[in-house]
């Protein structure tokens, strides 16, 4: 064999083994865990149940909107939901009323049923082991299922304020604002207040979320682990309201969860706003490491 022929085979040999390389390098394994959050997304927001839940959240709004319309006398300040007597002056309240309406139950419902059948439906149906093949580690696929979780949280406040401001403005109309410290604000700085007060509320869930996540890997029955995660929000608001335990108030996750009233006061204190952010990232810490650790830990090869 000539010289030309070995440099010519070496040059093509080397040529073959660099277009074999790339595909070595771990840097090729990030699209797979984007693929992942793709599929989870959509795994959580076209599954019926999650948008018979979304579509709930939905009807909250146009249900009090409706009976507030039809109403031959508007409520006395005090009565009924924050926020209500104000509807129909300006239907940019309705928003804040249904968010406080479904903040008690509908909506930690909502994200309980979420949560929780969030690792534990997986292993029930017997596709998480599958999951695992996907060039993803553990730890990261947990925090793929938690940012869908999330997700699902901001879309879910979402929805209520989108639906509260489609029925609100039909049938109240809109205008300026006046705000609870007495200050008037054009209808677009209100449309900005209320879109951060949506955000915070989808935060708020964030904690309950965490618990979810936890309580989902601890069994392979997802209506056990959301009916432990319903329970929790239920426990929790429920121990708020009991005036002799007020030093484990700021504790619970539920206790600053209608702390955005503050952002319709100008100036905005945002003492209790920092301190239900703070909160809530102190569950996620706490419930994620423990959902991690467990996670991490399990059989789920079987």
């Amino acid at each position: 064999m000539s010289t030309s022929s070995v440099a010519e085979a070496g040059a093509g040999a080397g040529a073959g083994t660099a277009a074999v390389r790339p595909a070595r390098r771990p840097g090729r394994r990030r699209p797979a865990a984007g693929r992942l959050l793709r599929s989870e997304l959509g795994l959580v927001f076209r599954r019926r149940r999650n948008l018979v839940l979304l579509a709930v959240l939905a009807l909250v709004p146009v249900l009090i909107g409706t009976v507030v319309a039809l109403s031959s006398s508007s409520p006395n300040p005090g009565e009924g939901p924050p926020f209500i007597e104000r509807v129909a002056g300006n239907g940019l309240f309705l928003v804040l009323t249904s968010l406080v309406a479904v903040l008690p139950l509908f909506l930690p419902l909502a994200v309980g049923v979420v949560s929780g059948d969030a690792v534990a439906g997986e292993a029930n149906l017997g596709t998480l082991r599958y999951l695992l093949v996907v060039p993803v580690r553990r730890g990261r696929l947990l925090v793929v299922k938690y940012a869908a979780l999330l997700a699902f949280c901001l879309a879910a406040a979402l929805v209520v304020a989108g639906s509260g401001l489609a029925t609100g403005l039909a049938l109240f109309g809109g205008g300026e604002v006046t705000l609870l410290s007495g200050a008037t604000i054009p209808f677009s700085s209100a449309l900005l207040r209320t879109l951060a007060i949506v955000l915070y509320v989808g935060v708020s869930m964030a904690g309950l979320a965490a618990v979810g996540l936890f309580a989902s890997t601890l069994t392979e029955v997802p209506v056990a682990a959301m009916a432990t995660t319903i329970a929790l929000s239920v426990v929790s608001q429920v121990l708020d309201a009991i005036p002799q335990i007020s030093w484990l108030h700021p504790w619970l996750f539920s206790h600053y969860w209608l702390a955005f009233g503050d952002l319709l006061r100008q100036p905005v204190p945002t003492h209790d706003l920092t301190l239900g952010l703070l909160t809530q990232a102190a569950y996620v810490a706490v419930f994620g490491a423990l959902a991690w650790s467990r996670f991490s830990t399990s059989d789920v090869s079987a």
